[in-house]
């Protein structure tokens, strides 16, 4: 029998290239400045690379977690994993999306999938934290990228 996992996201539309979105997403230690899910970070994009960051849910206090990068690719994703409790009772696979709509709109996703029996402990008022945390850093990003990408088509005109 597969053990049961829950996914929590957030998606949003974001007036942009990919490419605009990509430029702070990839500097993991520039999200500080910018990201209010993780007000400290640090680590590089490198496949099997531990990230060392500070993630700030709402309501909730502040934790240190250092998951390892899986995957990445320029411009559409970056994923990471962390293990909670000997790595089986709970499993937690992290990821960023942003998906191309035309030249100059795209998605961009975060979320989480969590897998393992120990998932069931995670309340509603947990996952809604989690979930607010993800539209947070989503509103974060739209307002970051367009903001951007305003500045460099007036300074192009």
């Amino acid at each position: 029998m597969p053990l049961p996992e829950r996914k929590i996201e957030h998606r949003i539309g974001v007036q942009t290239p990919p490419e605009v979105i990509w430029s702070f997403i990839s500097d993991i230690g520039g999200w500080p400045a910018w990201n209010p899910l993780y007000p400290k970070a640090a680590g590089e994009l490198q496949f099997e690379a531990v990230l060392d960051l500070e993630v700030a849910y709402p309501g909730q206090p502040v934790r240190r977690i250092r998951p390892t990068v899986q995957d990445w690719i320029p411009n559409e994703q970056i994923i990471w994993t962390r293990s909670v409790l000997f790595g089986v009772l709970l499993r937690a696979t992290r990821y960023i999306e942003i998906e191309k709509l035309g030249d100059a709109n795209c998605i961009f996703s975060n979320g989480e999938i969590f897998d393992g029996p120990l998932f069931y402990l995670f309340g509603r008022k947990r996952r809604r934290s989690i979930k607010a945390g993800f539209t947070a850093m989503g509103e974060a990003v739209r307002a970051k990228a367009e903001a951007a990408f305003r500045s460099a088509s007036e300074a192009s005109t």
